[in-house]
């Protein structure tokens, strides 16, 4: 399936394939008609599935740009806010349609400006309803979009959420998006939707089938030599790699620095121009390698991300599903590598049949194997290289004194000194161990699971042996009265 046979906009389809977009994705396929259709809906979908597209594509397809403000989407937080304005600008702006972005810690008054001047609104709860109830700010937006509902849930914002509803028009197509359904979020559901569709997408849809995912088994103590070695070898063109805690992003980020690559570090104890200015760079290029947290992250949509690191695996499925959702993205192939210690291999299985997924274990290449790598793309490179005239005057210069093979040999030594492979030759574990870890890891269940099983027969069989006792005693006063 195409994105053609949505039968949008001409103006629209353009923007959808400038933006690099080659087939739908499952929320995106089952999404797009029902909200092309009029309908409210509640969609389930994780982090990663492409929803901004799924919503945004027939919103602005059936927007008019004749009435000021059409479509309100209210997202949990500043990131996401970005990153889904950005988004729905890329779609809208061909038609000319403009959007403004509204969250906590800028000038009302600049924001207020945009917002006069926009066709779509993306909006934190707590900075919405503060313009709303201040009046300084009125929408009647034909569409409103909630976004990472039960994200919204937990960040304690729905009181925030119906105080909103409670300023928006009644005649509205409403449209709900979140990754679980807890009572609370379908309540609110039952409040601001009318006979709303539902869209689901299996636990077997939530990770992209683009998204190879492998893990290394290392020692802690490994886990920095592993990650350089593996991007060194993987030679990635644009990453993130994920940490679980601020002050590992910021401790690797001057690490990695430190070893010559091009980093930026995000987390939540940042300024939010700093952030922008970091999530800026990052998708201009000027930076190659993203170290982030979790809650930092959320909502970035960087469609070029060749590979994803987890640093640590994450504590939960839910965090690895929107981790690896980062790459893969726009029909584009990516790969999740995650590392691991032998103490967090049932972490992986778990992970695995949780969120119905596969995760191939592989071993950290050798040193002398990233090195042959390194020198079979160099010399690729030196015989596609073309020949300036700068570089013909300087060996013209460097023959005066020295013959040309030897020019040739300090040349390529000079190169050579670019591509050598640092660190020491094997890190982590090999197949052979690997794949005993992960036996004796399943032996170790069986054993745990007959162990509970005995005990629950042990405890059945003394409650039937204390029942019988009961009875004999019975029967003995009986007899004896």
């Amino acid at each position: 399936m195409t994105f053609k046979e949505f039968n949008f906009k001409n103006t629209l389809n353009q923007a959808i394939q400038n933006a690099g977009f080659k087939e739908p994705s499952p929320v995106q396929k089952e999404s797009i008609p029902i909200i092309l259709d009029g309908h409210d809906m509640i969609g389930q979908a994780q982090t990663g599935t492409g929803k901004t597209a799924a919503f945004g594509l027939p919103i602005i397809n059936m927007m008019s740009g004749d009435n000021g403000i059409e479509a309100l989407i209210i997202v949990p937080t500043r990131e996401l806010a970005m990153q889904v304005s950005d988004e729905l600008f890329r779609f809208g702006k061909i038609v000319g349609y403009k959007t403004a972005t509204v969250y906590g810690g800028t000038a009302y008054n600049k924001q207020i400006e945009r917002i006069n001047h926009a066709n779509i609104v993306v909006a934190t709860p707590g900075r919405l309803q503060d313009l709303l109830k201040s009046k300084k700010i009125k929408l009647n937006p034909k569409f409103v979009v909630l976004d990472e509902a039960d994200e919204m849930l937990d960040m304690g914002f729905l009181d925030e959420i119906k105080n909103i509803f409670t300023y928006l028009p009644e005649d509205r197509q409403t449209l709900m998006f979140s990754a679980t359904m807890p009572k609370q979020i379908k309540k609110l559901a039952e409040e601001i939707l009318k006979n709303p569709k539902s869209v689901t997408i299996t636990k077997s849809e939530r990770t992209n089938s683009d998204i190879t995912q492998k893990f290394y088994v290392v020692s802690d103590y490994e886990r920095d030599d592993a990650l350089l070695r593996l991007i060194d070898y993987k030679n990635p063109t644009k990453c993130i790699i994920f940490c679980r805690m601020k002050k590992e992003v910021d401790r690797l980020s001057s690490y990695m620095t430190s070893q010559g690559f091009k980093v930026a570090g995000l987390h939540g104890d940042m300024e939010q121009k700093q952030r922008e200015r970091t999530i800026r760079a990052f998708k201009q290029g000027l930076v190659d390698i993203f170290i982030a947290t979790d809650v930092a992250a959320r909502g970035l949509d960087v469609n070029d991300v060749s590979h994803v690191f987890n640093y640590h695996i994450p504590f939960d499925s839910e965090s690895y599903v929107h981790r690896i959702g980062r790459t893969g993205r726009a029909g584009n192939k990516g790969e999740a590598i995650t590392l691991v210690s032998p103490n967090e291999l049932r972490t992986i299985k778990r992970i695995e049949k949780d969120v119905g997924t596969k995760m191939i274990s592989r071993v950290v290449p050798t040193r002398q194997e990233v090195q042959s790598r390194k020198d079979s793309n160099l010399l690729k490179e030196i015989a596609q290289t073309n020949i300036t005239p700068s570089a013909i005057e300087l060996v013209k210069e460097l023959q005066h004194d020295i013959d040309i093979v030897t020019i040739a040999y300090l040349l390529a030594s000079i190169i050579q000194k670019e591509v050598d492979v640092k660190g020491k030759d094997n890190i982590g574990l090999n197949q052979e161990e690997i794949d005993r870890l992960i036996e004796r890891n399943r032996n170790q269940k069986g054993r745990d699971s007959n162990h509970r099983r005995g005990r629950r027969g042990r405890n059945r069989n003394s409650s039937r042996g204390d029942s019988r006792r009961r009875d004999r005693s019975h029967r003995r006063k009986r007899y004896k009265s």
